[in-house]
């Protein structure tokens, strides 16, 4: 009897020790006081992070796509997400949130009620925004349309659709980086910043492991698309062996070297890279010439 007592007294620590390292993390109430926002560049800041490109409606072209009704749906072997309403609507968009929520979200993936986010949403990325650029960002964001489209649940079952279970894999691989790199000057820093945070690159183009981690080994080394169609390519100077200004091109028309032109979600890239000053596409194309570079892509189960 003692000894069932002494498990059940185990039971409960450990449940109890795993619930403390599960819970979702937030910044500080005031960490966004004083920070009034610069709309202007929260255009930029949007356009950079391909916000539209996620949560406008599914069709949506032009100036509709400012309209963030949410809807795109995301399939992975966890199930289907669908991109969220997060236009300026008051009940079923992010219109009560405060510019904090917006910064606990893509800093932390905590939501304003304190539930974690599926990294379907790429706060592993977003993680490294500056709060100002965060401040701006919402800034902007309070400018767009508002639609009362209500946000889609999203398909993940039993037992991925445990919200404190992403506690445990945050634990496992929310800190997790690419070997750090410290690049020497003002337009490389610029560029990192672009890639590895704000155009969150490596969320397509680095592959994952079985639980949905992504292989820092391999940064950028490319990965197999979630459709099932093909490869997400190799964009190191292993395999991307463009010259900087046909990048700078690429991310300016779309066009390639070869005068063929992004397509997919690739054109959706191109389309926000355009927004963005010559100077950030050029640094991008900058930095992506110092990666390390990957010769070939390995998951726990695949290596081509």
């Amino acid at each position: 009897m003692r000894f069932v007592k002494f498990l059940l007294l185990l039971a409960a620590l450990g449940g109890g020790i795993g619930w403390l390292l599960t819970a979702p993390d937030k910044l500080d109430p005031l960490a966004m006081d004083g920070l009034t926002g610069d709309p202007e560049n929260g255009a930029l800041v949007f356009a950079a992070g391909g916000c539209a490109s996620c949560h406008a409606a599914p069709g949506t072209e032009g100036e509709a796509k400012l309209t963030l009704a949410g809807g795109h749906a995301f399939a992975s072997d966890f199930g289907t997400f669908y991109a969220p309403n997060i236009s300026p609507d008051p009940t079923h968009g992010i219109g009560r949130w405060q510019p904090v929520d917006l910064a606990n979200a893509m800093i932390y993936g905590t939501s304003p009620d304190g539930a974690h986010y599926y990294p379907a949403f790429p706060y592993t990325s977003y993680k490294g925004t500056a709060l100002d650029d965060v401040a701006d960002l919402w800034a902007y964001m309070a400018t767009l349309p508002a639609s009362d489209m209500p946000s889609r649940a999203h398909d993940v079952g039993f037992p991925f659709s445990i919200r404190r279970s992403l506690g445990g894999w945050k634990l496992l691989f929310f800190n997790k980086a690419a070997d750090a790199m410290q690049p020497a000057t003002a337009q490389l820093q610029r560029g990192q910043y672009l890639v590895e945070v704000l155009g969150h690159c490596g969320e397509c183009h680095t592959a994952r492991n079985a639980l949905g981690g992504l292989d820092y080994a391999n940064w950028l080394g490319g990965a197999p698309n979630p459709s099932g169609k093909g490869r997400i390519p190799n964009i190191t100077p292993a395999k991307l062996d463009w010259s900087e200004p046909d990048l700078v091109e690429y991310f300016t028309s779309g066009f390639t070297p070869e005068f063929d032109s992004a397509g997919g979600e690739m054109a959706n890239v191109v389309e926000n890279l355009a927004k963005l000053p010559r100077t950030d596409r050029e640094a991008i194309a900058a930095y992506l010439k110092t990666v390390p570079p990957v010769q070939q892509t390995c998951t726990v189960s695949l290596c081509s």
